[in-house]
């Protein structure tokens, strides 16, 4: 038995930990499709592309509004991976919620950004 056997499963996690550093940028890839520039605040955002998200049957605006952002962001991290779906950061944003009988919905829309590098 060589006196540096028990070294190798630390050195085999240590390589699988190093192969899984560069997936804590959270990106799916397929952002790279669409044109891409830098805006104001350090963001790089989709030139023309656009996401949707949309709500209905909320108890209140605030609910409603809290579930078409979800629905975005949520679509949005499907797609491209959770870098780029924070409603915080998205650009041209447009929102519209209606409500009737005590039920609210939202529509809208807004180019993914996420921080830049």
């Amino acid at each position: 038995m060589n006196r540096f056997d028990w070294m190798k499963p630390a050195l085999v996690a240590a390589a699988l930990f190093s192969c899984a550093a560069p997936a804590l940028a959270d990106e799916t890839g397929v952002a790279a499709i669409h044109a891409q520039q830098r805006e104001r605040g350090n963001k790089v955002c989709f030139d023309d592309h656009y996401h949707y998200g949309s709500s209905n049957g909320q108890a209140s605006k605030k609910a409603a509004l809290a579930s078409a952002i979800k629905s975005w962001s949520d679509f949005t991290d499907f797609e491209y991976g959770s870098d780029w779906a924070h409603w915080s950061l998205a650009s041209s944003k447009s929102v519209s919620c209606s409500g009737a009988g005590g039920s609210w919905g939202c529509d809208l829309n807004a180019r993914p950004c996420r921080k830049g590098r």
